[in-house]
């Protein structure tokens, strides 16, 4: 028997497919060990001795271990096959290290794509774990566990905050410096002027005066407006016709980066949805019983693509579009690091596996958002390989006494990559438009027309949009602040400490996100500098490639990390805890509010020496009308761990009746409503009602979880015209 270790369960499914009964695939579930918490400072790290680290088996990870140590020794051959990138390689040298499996012999695949041919080439071809690459990301975790531990301790024992980190807090200090700006931004007023012409009724904005363009909001008085209005002609003369030609060209295929930002602006999904899903593309779907990967590897900041897919590709565009419509531009290059300091590099852009496979095919047999982000990734990597499209411009200037106003009319003469867009699926803007007959005649014999009515719009300045998930990836990416397998991670941190909220689909940083950051700027200007993270990130691919050592990095880092945290120690400033203005019933001391994991408490402000938490009464909401079937007590509303609402009997624990609550339900509920009229639960007789889950909608029992019953909703295929 042959041993196959992937990270993930979904890829065991899509792997096995492709292997003969020989094999056997099995996943560690990610990492399946860490730094240990114990040492000096519980950072596992022994620093006096070459920053050597102290790693400990995961405790979700034991069984696995252990099914995996008997199935090494079953084994003829063992494969790792974890993911291609930093924290794939050192997956694998952790179970090499654990599995006592040669780390100089240990089998290594890789592959970009996971298909049948790509997984035998790897099988036929394997390699070995890259040193290099672990020592990069060993480094990087050695960094994050001090500077986490560190500064983490320091924020809580001074301005009582959760937790601080190499990357988050730098990305932080971006969000607040951008609402520092939002909120010191003054509002101006200005006015914008359009000019309606007969006898042809077509608009026209201002648009210079004696050769002058008026730049945005330059007509910030009403004494600039009253004299652009009192030199203004009745009579403009119609000069002639300019034509132009715009091209609009085609964007790169989709980094891990790119594609966050544009699935956040097309389908308002979050980062971390968008990697969840791209993952799940990646690892392999169920399609009629098979599973299939569909898309290439999701972390990359690389937008080349393979020599044989784009190969492939171009004969598959030239029978759908001609051999016309390739741009011809397309490389499979490598980015140099002269070119692209940061980018890796490793692997090709996020791409389609096979592009046979259709959005119109995805359509048919994914759920909606698997869909959507196919059909995205489709249309980009089709679309780079195709021509700009092409608009001809025509502009019509009138003018008079110097001053000039302009309308432009566009016309869509070449479609070029817009045609992936719209066979995706994709509704595209229809902004094509025409100058009146009557212009155009004006202009060829240089006629006047008339100013009819000048329409005058006063505006005000916009303070600066805030900025939402999207944005923040998109300047994570600019100033080299983390990795694109950190950009998900590391926002839904900063959501989960309350560093920042996120309504709307925009974040906004709260008064601990700020205190944070003032704290930080101030003790550790070096860490919170941007163009340092940068050159961290930089010093890391350096290890990578082997041009600096893990020991001279972490000791240059630390000689002086080490400086400003004592500094800090001594003397950044402790934040009092609020007193309440009462006294502790155990010792007397004051009582004070404390900020826990799960939102503010009151407790004494003798800790740990006094241990004493105050407990609020609970108030009881009992159900109007009704009594616990079983005991006839009366019935209560209550709240699960998980903050669902549902109804119990008030004599728990001595009576455990418990039944769902019923909600107000949508139209899509209302529907499938019809399939339970009238019914009962098979095994109890309680009532059957409509259910969410994390998983999808289900019907399930009213007396959950004491009757576990359930079965699926049968769903009517409707025809989904939602595009976008």
């Amino acid at each position: 028997m042959k041993l196959v270790i992937v990270e993930s369960p979904n890829k065991t499914k899509t792997i096995s497919q492709f292997l003969g009964s020989e094999y056997k695939v099995m996943a560690s579930k990610g990492h399946i060990r860490d730094l240990a918490i114990s040492g000096k400072q519980g950072l596992g790290v022994d620093i006096e001795h070459g920053f050597k680290p102290t790693y400990k088996v995961n405790p979700d990870k034991v069984k696995i271990v252990k099914e995996l140590k008997k199935a090494c020794k079953e084994a003829d051959d063992v494969y790792l096959a974890t993911d291609p990138d930093r924290e794939g390689e050192a997956i694998a040298w952790h179970l090499a290290e654990v599995l006592g499996l040669d780390i100089k012999t240990a089998k290594r695949l890789s592959f970009n794509a996971i298909t049948k041919n790509e997984v035998l080439k790897a099988i036929e071809n394997p390699g070995h774990i890259n040193m290099d690459l672990v020592a990069s990301q060993e480094t990087r975790r050695i960094l994050d566990r001090i500077i986490g531990f560190d500064l983490s301790e320091l924020m809580k024992s001074k301005i009582k905050t959760r937790s601080a980190g190499r990357v988050q807090s730098v990305t932080l200090r971006m969000i607040v410096e951008h609402q520092k700006e939002i909120d010191a931004f003054v509002p101006k007023d200005y006015y914008d002027i359009k000019g309606l012409f007969s006898p042809v009724k077509l608009e026209a904005d201002l648009y210079s005066f004696n050769g002058e363009t008026f730049k945005p909001y330059s007509i910030d008085s009403e004494e600039k407006l009253e004299k652009i209005k009192n030199e203004l002609p009745n009579d403009f003369l119609v000069k002639p016709l300019v034509f132009s030609k715009r091209l609009n060209n085609p964007k790169p295929p989709f980094t891990t980066s790119t594609l966050q930002q544009e699935a956040f602006s097309r389908f308002g999904y979050s980062v971390k949805a968008t990697s969840s899903l791209a993952q799940r593309l990646f690892e392999g779907v169920d399609i009629n019983g098979e599973y299939k990967a569909l898309i290439t590897y999701i972390r990359t900041d690389s937008t080349r693509l393979a020599p044989e897919f784009i190969a492939a590709a171009k004969e598959f565009i030239a029978n759908k579009y001609g051999k016309d419509s390739l741009s011809g531009v397309v490389s499979s290059k490598k980015i140099s690091k002269k070119d692209a300091e940061l980018i890796q590099d490793g692997h090709e852009a996020i791409r389609p596996i096979d592009l046979s496979f259709t959005p119109s095919m995805a359509k048919e047999v994914l759920d909606h958002q698997l869909y959507n982000l196919y059909r995205l990734i489709y249309a980009r990597t089709v679309a780079s390989m195709l021509k700009a499209k092409v608009d001809e411009v025509t502009s019509v200037n009138f003018e008079g006494n110097n001053y000039v106003f302009k309308a432009d009319a566009s016309k869509t003469t070449y479609k070029g990559y817009t045609l992936a867009y719209e066979d995706a699926g994709f509704t595209l803007d229809k902004n094509s438009n025409s100058l009146p007959e009557e212009i155009i005649n004006a202009s060829k014999n240089g006629e006047k027309v008339n100013l009819e009515k000048l329409e005058v719009t006063k505006k005000t300045t916009q303070a600066p949009s805030k900025y939402n998930e999207g944005t923040v990836v998109k300047l994570m990416e600019e100033k080299g602040i983390g990795r694109p397998s950190t950009y998900s991670s590391t926002i839904s941190t900063l959501i989960d400490r309350d560093y920042v909220t996120s309504e709307k689909k925009v974040l906004t940083p709260t008064d601990s996100g700020k205190l944070v950051v003032s704290s930080l700027v101030e003790f550790f200007p070096k860490l919170m500098d941007y163009s340092y993270t940068r050159e961290m990130e930089a010093s890391l691919e350096e290890v990578k490639e082997g041009g600096t050592s893990k020991v001279e990095l972490l000791t240059n880092f630390y000689t002086s990390f080490e400086k400003d945290l004592n500094n800090a120690k001594e003397k950044m400033e402790k934040v009092k805890d609020v007193e309440t203005g009462e006294v502790c019933p155990l010792c007397g001391s004051p009582l004070v509010i404390k900020k826990g994991r799960y939102g503010s408490f009151i407790a004494c402000s003798n800790y740990p020496k006094c241990k004493y938490i105050k407990k609020e009464p609970k108030e009881i909401e009992y159900v109007e009308g009704r009594v616990c079937p079983l005991c006839g007590s009366k019935l209560v509303y209550r709240t699960s761990k998980k903050g669902e609402k549902f109804i119990g009997c008030s004599n728990f624990p001595k009576c455990h009746y418990i039944e769902g609550l019923k909600t107000t339900t949508n139209n899509k509920d209302e529907e499938y409503q019809k399939q339970i009229e009238n019914r009962k639960c098979p095994k109890c007789g309680g009532n059957l009602e409509i259910k969410h889950s994390r998983f999808g909608i289900f019907i399930g029992c009213s007396n959950y979880p004491k009757c576990k019953y359930m079965e699926k909703i049968r769903k009517e295929k409707t025809k989904d015209n939602e595009n976008n």
